[in-house]
Order: structure tokens, then sequence, then C-alpha cells
């Protein structure tokens, strides 16, 4: 970047682009309009091209701009995480990770780690947020996540992946279900009542495996309800609205009228994984990642 740009350039391209009016954007800087005119113009100049398209009623990117637009909020976004790490760095702390996950990496890995982790970096902060697995895709690669858990078979080229945990299957039944682990012998006892899954949106994956267990039982399920939270699934199965099938890690730490029967004799296995972004450059995140891959 020429010693011309600026952070101010960087900072005034922003507002502009987020505002798409020039008189909002200069009261939101504290500036007067022609004044932030003259540094757009700068910018332009300097970049020799057009960012914005403009007329006497409206304002708007040109395709360049867009483009301009999107890299200089992934490197706002890098720059904020930079100030934040190192005043932790600085005041005593060891830094900060965001992590996402979906709702079974809760169950165990999740505490697991942070037991692990506050035991060898007892300053380490972290920010901790459930999402579905394309959201996860989604802040991995905007740099808004450090590292996410995820039920996926591939990622991005920009993303790492690695198994952290393989879960085996279970069935739920509502507490007072008359199948029992001891009478349980197939899927097939249970092939006439409605199953409650998770969305084939919260992984295609996923969902496939769970589908090809029902094709080995050789028959199609009633599905009646679909959801991305497990605790939706129990919900339901309490109030006898069907039955389903999750990975077993997610039986742990629910405490709701619903029995589970695990299908250990089955091949099917879902796997666990931890994603990241190989171009992150949180300070920390190298560390926490050998200490739950080691």
């Amino acid at each position: 970047m020429s010693n011309r740009i600026e952070w101010r350039h960087l900072r005034y391209f922003m507002a502009v682009a987020e505002e798409l009016h020039f008189g909002k954007a200069a009261n939101r800087l504290f500036i007067s309009q022609p004044g932030l005119s003259r540094q757009i113009k700068q910018l332009e100049e300097e970049m020799r091209t057009q960012l914005f398209e403009r007329d006497n009623k409206t304002v708007s990117l040109t395709a360049a701009g867009a483009f301009f637009h999107d890299e200089v909020k992934l490197l706002t976004t890098e720059f904020e995480k930079i100030k934040l790490n190192t005043k932790l760095i600085g005041s005593g702390g060891i830094g900060k990770v965001n992590i996402s996950y979906v709702g079974s990496a809760m169950q165990n890995v999740i505490p697991k780690l942070l037991l692990d982790t506050r035991r060898k970096y007892p300053e380490l902060k972290f920010a901790l947020q459930e999402l579905d697995n394309a959201k996860q895709i989604e802040g991995l690669l905007s740099h808004k996540i450090d590292f996410g858990f995820v039920r996926l078979d591939r990622v991005h080229r920009d993303l790492k992946m690695a198994p952290v945990l393989t879960d085996t299957f279970s069935l739920v039944l509502p507490e007072q279900h008359p199948l029992s682990k001891r009478k349980f012998k197939s899927l097939t006892q249970v092939k006439e009542e409605p199953f409650i899954l998770f969305e084939r949106e919260y992984s295609s994956f996923y969902y496939d495996i769970v589908m090809s267990i029902f094709d080995a039982a050789e028959f199609s399920p009633i599905i009646s309800h679909t959801t991305v939270h497990a605790n939706t699934i129990f919900r339901l199965v309490e109030n006898n609205f069907g039955i389903s099938i999750i990975p077993s890690s997610l039986a742990l730490g629910y405490n709701m009228k619903v029995k589970f029967i695990e299908l250990k004799h089955i091949p099917q296995r879902t796997a666990l994984s931890v994603v990241w972004n190989k171009k992150n450059k949180n300070p920390v995140l190298k560390n926490v990642l050998d200490l739950m891959l080691d």
C-alpha cells in the first residue's frame, strides 16, 4: 500500500460505503462534507480507480469499490483483533480466542479444552458462540471466529480441519416408550413412528449418514419435524411428537423425560472436527490447537 494512503482514508471510505451518503458519513466521522469528499477523491486518485458512483441524489459502490470494501472490512476486523490481543498481552493477559460450535461439542470436547487450557494458559480468555455449520464457515472465512467445531466432511480451501471425536449414534425415545435397551433388536421396530431429525442444512454430510442408517434398516423414515437445535429435538420427543437419532455425545447434559438407546452395533459413525483459517494471525491460536490435537 502506498505511503500516501493512511488509516484515516480507509475509515472514511468505510463510512461512506456503509452509509452510501456523504452527508451522513461526514456527520458520523465528525468532519465536514467537503473535507470528506476531498479525502475520498484523494483515495481514488491514489488507487487510480473510481470507488463510488455519484450523482445529485445517490451514492453507490462501483465493482472495484465493492471489492475494496470487502477487503478493507477483513483488514479492519483483523486489526481490531490485533489491538485487543496486544492490549491483553500488555496488561498481563495472554489473549482471546473466539470459538464457535455445534451443540454436541459442548457436552465434553469444549469443557475438556477449557479445563486443559486453564491449567496451561490461565489468563487466556474465550468467547463461545453456538452456530450451525454454515455460519461457522462464514465466520471463519471473515476472521470473526478463530476456530470452530463442525460436522462436515470438507471445508473451504482456506480452512484446515482435524477430527477430535468419533461418535456413535443413539435412538432418542420418550421416557415412557415401551421399547427398552433390553427389548431393542433393530430400527425396524420403530419404522412406523415419526422421526424428528436435524435439518439437512445443519450438515448435508451428517444428514446423509443418518439416512444411510435407515437405508441399512431397509425403510424410509416418516419425518415429522426438523430443526438445527438438539434441545428442540429433545423437547419434541419428550412431548411425544416423535422419536429421533442423534450423536451419542448429545445424550449428556440434558435433564429431560427422554431415554437413549445407543446404536453401537451399526457401522455408521459421525465425526466432530475442529476447523480453523490457515491465514488466522491470532498469536495464541496455535497454542490452543497444539494443546487440543497433541
